[in-house]
């Protein structure tokens, strides 16, 4: 494994390279960092040369005192790639990793081979009916979390996205630690801001974009939506991957294997 830090404006982003063939970034959302996805990688490296990173905000990276904007993310995972390689990679993007790529494949589409955009939690995707609602939704999460901490708002967040306990077996503990529980409060305080406030042009977008789904994930929640609108706004199919929401890590023999597929099949 490559672990290094990377310096650029503003902040230090901390990632890994795992495995050896082409380039595979993996965008995790809430808390996640470069080790969150660690069971789905494990089952990847063999075919892939994998890159995960800890998000400004989380972790070994640099934690400002204000909020990031989903561009600035993006601007974030831009410098990052243009740092590891001058060729495009493929991207997957877990629900704020999904939207996330979707700003660099439209402001940098040079560097995206394909993006597989998992739930991204846009609500710019939505018909504007439902916008305000589910931003609302998000604002109202957040005022949960500071009134009670997380005990309070997790079981909500959980509800708000159809993330469910269902999970395959031997998998690697992932306990809230203090450092989990810092990256939870950034997420929450600072993220959620950035998703409610962020707006994005998908017209002339030339990157290839797969818009995904978990196999379990209610049609009626709030992130599943925004996949479905994202399919519809760009003429194609919603593809399904094991699990719900969090399937790359609840799920991550199943998801390896359908991921692998996909691949295959886009060519």
């Amino acid at each position: 494994m490559n672990a290094d830090v990377l310096r650029m404006p503003g902040a230090d982003l901390y990632y890994e390279v795992r495995g050896t063939g082409p380039f595979l970034l993996i965008s995790q959302s809430g808390e996640g960092d470069a080790g969150r996805t660690v069971d789905l990688v494990d089952r990847l490296v063999d075919a892939y040369a994998v890159i995960t990173y800890d998000r400004r905000g989380l972790s070994r990276s640099t934690v400002p005192d204000a909020g990031v904007s989903v561009r600035e993310h993006a601007d974030d995972v831009h410098r990052l790639l243009a740092h590891l390689t001058d060729q495009p990679v493929i991207m997957l993007g877990q629900s704020l990793g999904a939207s996330i790529g979707l700003h660099l494949a439209v402001e940098h589409p040079e560097q995206l081979g394909l993006l597989i955009a998992h739930e991204p939690v846009s609500p710019w995707l939505l018909p504007e009916a439902e916008r305000a609602g589910h931003r609302e939704e998000l604002t109202e999460l957040q005022a949960l979390y500071r009134e009670g901490g997380l005990p309070a708002a997790i079981g909500q967040v959980k509800r708000g996205l159809g993330i469910t306990e269902d999970a395959e077996t031997g998998l690697t503990p992932q306990p809230v630690t203090p450092r989990r529980q810092a990256n939870f409060d950034f997420f929450i305080r600072h993220d959620f801001t950035a998703v409610v406030a962020d707006d994005l042009d998908l017209s002339g977008c030339r990157t290839r974009i797969l818009p995904a789904a978990g196999h379990t994930t209610p049609h009626h929640v709030f992130d599943r939506r925004c996949a479905a609108e994202l399919a519809r706004l760009l003429g194609t199919e919603l593809v399904e991957f094991p699990g719900g929401h969090n399937g790359n890590t609840s799920h991550p023999r199943a998801y390896a294997a359908r991921l692998r597929e996909v691949l295959r099949t886009a060519g």
